[in-house]
């Protein structure tokens, strides 16, 4: 049985408003050595066999896991 790990980020130029205040509250805790922060989606899924995976997992991307105008994904077949 397969599992798949999608990662799900803003792309870039899109601003990440959790991930400013989640920089800002880090540096007002004092942890001012943090350059950046990027906030985004982990998903887990197990298939019940490998017949065209990667071709599933791209359509569900498309259609239903991201927003592909914001969003960027990559995923592993473990």
């Amino acid at each position: 049985m397969p599992k798949v790990k999608i990662y799900v980020t803003l792309r870039d130029g899109i601003l990440d408003v959790q991930g400013k205040m989640i920089h800002r509250a880090l540096g007002s805790l004092g942890y001012e050595n943090v350059d950046e922060v990027k906030v985004g989606k982990y998903l887990q899924l197990e298939f019940e066999d490998d017949a065209d995976i990667d071709q599933k997992i791209k359509k569900m991307c498309e259609q239903l896991l991201t927003n592909p105008v914001i969003e960027d994904y990559t995923y592993e077949v473990e």
